[in-house]
């Protein structure tokens, strides 16, 4: 029997007590059920260990037979106390080649010998061996005085596994990188790990019947107190629950994340409360400065996307605050330096601190606190300065930030004062300020506070600039249309222009619109109303151009459909380098086309003849001439439209009109009767249906035009002219036919003559005859067909001499020994303007004075005579 694997139990082994302890920590793993499904075994109180490991005696005789065979031993081995009183031990339950070894040890053991091993066993009648067994033997003595034994048997395998258990959670409970606590029924600590020990002090034993409030401060304790009786009572787990508190002899806060769960023993009564704890206090600082890195990059995204969005220097400014307040602060003001804002020119280098600023936006989350940097609140507009001595003067200087530190008793807890620089220039400062109660500004709040300015400086210098240019352009084509309130000869003119936007006040970029009232030989009048298509500079220059040519042409007293063609023309060659033959030769070959600029243009282009008062219009592709007649509803022009300027290759077409006497003639652009939200045609009736009344004056004609279709205005500019037809009367015309002879020289001076006294002008009747006398004699001498002559009387006096011939007058110097060639001098000399048109049926020779009284003085007919010798 000497060869039984066996085991000294000479001493106790001193792990027993821990290995009893660690077993309720196993309680919970181990289900109290018997294997076999048979009855539970259980000791006072429950939850003792023997419900664990199954314990089965039985004695033995002196004769080595069972004597006793316990209820335990009929569970473990399977055999009733009936069949196992008498039985060998030996014989039924060693297998047979340890038999006599197990003989030897059972004479040992009736010696009186204890014994302690572990052997296999198998039971009765069974072919293989079914368990493996540690058996305790115990000599005694019967009352006869022979030796027996008492033995004690404990299944291996069972006893294998709890002691795994225990080890693996004594490993787990001493080895986890957590605070482990083990808190018993009145949430006290029964038992705490050396990881717990090491962040509170102490061994882990010191902390046993410690409470929560020996770790953390009122009011957190209370909460946690709560929480565990309510894991207690419902045994619902927590998890992941956070505590914020101190560790010992350290004012750092820290963070913990707990999890808890209720214990049971074996027997499925809670025996208190597990609590895994770690530290996040790293974790949660940097889920801060992640949360933070993402504010901020959410809050650089949102500035991105909403400053700017306004080429306007006080919405932008507003922009800025929208953004910041109160997402990054809880009051904010932008100041700009007023000499910016009044449109001068940037400052080289870093201008004074201390110069005026303006203050153009402030914004609060709490109140209408005054921020810090002056005694006083400043007003939104009003302008100040800041002291030279003080932060915010040094921050604009110096172009960089400075925090201000609160003042005592204040609303502010901080402050940055953050210079605004666009292109290493300070344009004006920001600041930024957080209340009590807010956390104060940090490195990283500085940084962004920076950033965020520096976008808007340079989103608030782009608007500057534009606001300039801007201005520039404007005042570029303001300058091309006609000064003050045009006048004509048998109309009363009305006229407004409205660059785009201005009805909401918000800049856009200049248009190519314009109109002109140009004064013609005759008292007749040129009406013109065009539109460049595009817009911006380009546009407004392109309009310049056309519109001095349409000056040049009209000056030139071409129909109006030659005009228009010649206009065509220059169109065409405005956007070619080589001009109109260059732009000819590349619409010949469509590959170089796309190299050149294309203009195009619409345009109105009407004369109106104040004696007869008809009216010739041409069209280039605008819209529609509005007429509206006395006592009846307003109706458009059917004048052709024709091809835009600059298309080329189609001819224009004119149309003439006789106009009533107080008719009212409307031309205008697109940007009028047209827009986004409107449609041209609603438009263009919303524009008819306005001119409801043309007895009014003029002028309440525009501003009620203007009002009532303020729906329709559009980003376009807007060009309104207004003419009433007032016709020179009968009585201010003196009008005759003179034959081909030279007698009609001096019948042309006496008709003139007459005309003027009866018109009581004979301050001009000398200079007249002496002008009259030379273009008819000229006539004579270089015409054909019969002359006529006709005397105009309105603002000034005109005289016209027409016959059939097409040769034009030329004027030319005359030599000294020449005895003629002076005539049309001495009517250049003597006359306030003179010229020739050519008609129909010939040409027309005429001459203007001014009326006695006016601007412009007659000059004496003798001085000037005298003047050519």
């Amino acid at each position: 029997m000497s060869e039984i694997p066996a085991k000294a139990t000479e001493s106790e082994d001193p792990s027993d007590g821990a290995r009893g302890g660690a077993a309720v920590d196993a309680a919970a793993a181990v289900e109290p059920r018997d294997p076999a499904g048979g009855p539970l075994w259980q000791s006072s109180p429950p939850g003792s260990i023997y419900d664990y490991i199954k314990v089965a005696s039985f004695s033995l005789g002196p004769d080595g037979l069972v004597e006793q065979w316990s209820l335990r031993a009929e569970h473990l081995f399977g055999i009733s106390a009936e069949r196992a009183v008498g039985m060998d031990p030996i014989e039924a339950f060693v297998a047979p080649d340890l038999r006599e070894r197990g003989q030897r040890k059972m004479a040992e053991i009736l010696d009186g010998r204890e014994w302690t091993g572990v052997i296999p066993y198998r039971l009765p009648d069974a072919e293989r061996t079914e368990g493996l067994a540690e058996v305790y033997v115990m000599p005694t003595t019967t009352e006869d005085g022979e030796q027996g034994a008492v033995c004690i048997i404990v299944d291996a395998r069972t006893l294998r596994s709890i002691e795994t258990d225990l080890a693996a959670s004594q490993a787990i409970f001493g080895q986890s990188p957590f605070g482990f606590l083990l808190i018993d029924l009145d949430l006290r600590v029964r038992r705490a790990n050396e990881r717990f020990a090491s962040t509170f002090g102490g061994t882990p034993a010191d902390h046993r019947g410690r409470t929560v409030h020996d770790y953390v401060r009122s009011p957190e304790a209370e909460r946690i107190t709560a929480t565990l009786r309510r894991v207690l009572e419902t045994g619902q787990s927590i998890t992941d629950m956070h505590i914020t508190g101190f560790v010992p002899d350290s004012d750092e806060r820290k963070h913990w994340s707990v999890n808890l769960y209720r214990v049971h023993s074996g027997s499925g009564r809670p025996i208190g409360i597990a609590w895994l704890g770690t530290d996040i206090t790293a974790r949660r600082a940097a889920a801060r400065e992640a949360a933070a890195a993402r504010r901020n990059l959410a809050l650089l995204n949102e500035a991105g996307a909403r400053i700017g969005n306004s080429l306007d220097l006080e919405t932008t400014a507003r922009e800025l605050l929208d953004v910041v307040v109160p997402g990054f602060c809880d009051l904010a003001t932008v100041d700009l330096y007023q000499g910016l804002l009044a449109g001068d020119e940037t400052p080289p280098g870093l201008p004074d601190g201390s110069a005026e600023l303006r203050r153009v936006a402030f914004a609060s989350a709490v109140s209408d606190a005054p921020l810090a940097g002056g005694p006083a609140p400043v007003e939104v507009g009003a302008v100040h300065h800041f002291s030279f001595n003080s932060a915010f003067a040094d921050a604009l200087r110096t172009a960089r930030p400075r925090h201000i530190s609160a003042e005592d008793g204040g609303l502010i807890q901080s402050t940055l004062a953050v210079p605004m620089v666009a292109h290493d220039t300070v344009v004006g400062l920001a600041q930024f300020s957080r209340t009590k109660g807010s956390e104060p500004f940090g490195e990283r709040d500085r940084a962004l506070a920076v950033e965020l300015a520096a976008r808007a400086a340079v989103c608030i210098d782009n608007a500057r600039l534009y606001r300039r240019e801007h201005e520039r352009a404007l005042i570029l084509q303001r300058s091309l249309l006609p000064p003050g309130d045009p006048e004509a000869s048998g109309l009363d003119i009305a006229c407004r222009y409205l660059p785009g936007n201005a009805a909401t006040g918000r800049p856009s970029e200049v248009g190519g619109d314009w109109f002109d009232v140009i004064e013609l030989p005759g008292h007749r009048t040129a009406l013109v109303v065009g539109d460049v298509m595009g817009r911006g500079l380009r546009a407004a220059v392109a309009m310049g151009e056309l519109r001095t040519a349409v000056r040049t042409l009209a000056q030139l007293d071409l129909e109006p459909a030659e005009v228009l063609a010649q206009l065509d023309e220059i169109a065409r060659g405005l956007g070619a380098p080589g001009g109109v033959q260059q732009a000819t030769r590349a619409a010949r070959r469509p590959r170089e086309a796309d190299l050149s600029e294309v203009y195009l243009a619409t345009c109105v282009y009407a004369v109106y003849d104040s004696v007869t008062r008809r009216c010739t219009f041409a069209n280039a592709g605008h819209l529609p001439p509005v007429l509206v007649e006395p006592g009846e509803p307003a109706l458009m022009l059917d004048v052709p439209p024709g091809m835009p300027l600059g298309v080329g290759g189609e001819p224009f077409e004119e149309v003439e009109v006789e106009l009533p006497e107080g008719a009212l003639l409307a031309l205008y652009t697109d940007g009028l009767v047209e827009s986004r939200d409107h449609p041209l045609d609603e438009g263009l009736q919303a524009f008819v249906g306005a001119l409801t009344d043309p007895s009014r004056p003029l002028e309440d004609v525009c501003d009620h035009v203007l009002n009532t279709l303020d729906t329709h205005h559009g980003e376009d500019d807007i060009a309104l002219l207004m003419a009433r037809v007032q016709g020179l009367p009968a009585d201010s015309v003196g009008d005759w036919t003179l034959p081909r002879e030279p007698r009609s020289v001096g019948r042309a001076r006496e008709y003139a003559r007459g005309q003027l006294l009866s018109w009581d002008l004979e301050p001009l009747v000398d200079t007249t005859e002496l002008l009259v006398s030379e273009l008819v004699t000229n006539a004579l001498r270089y015409g054909e067909g019969e002359i006529r002559l006709r005397l105009l009387l309105d603002r000034t006096l005109v005289c016209e001499v027409w016959d059939a011939g097409l040769v034009q007058p030329r004027r030319r110097r005359a030599r000294d020994t020449d005895e003629g060639g002076r005539g049309l001098q001495l009517v250049g000399m003597l006359s306030a303007a003179w010229g020739s048109r050519r008609t129909p049926r010939g040409k027309t020779v005429w001459f203007e004075l001014p009326l006695p009284g006016g601007e412009g003085g007659v000059t004496d007919p003798a001085e000037a005579l005298l003047s050519l010798f």
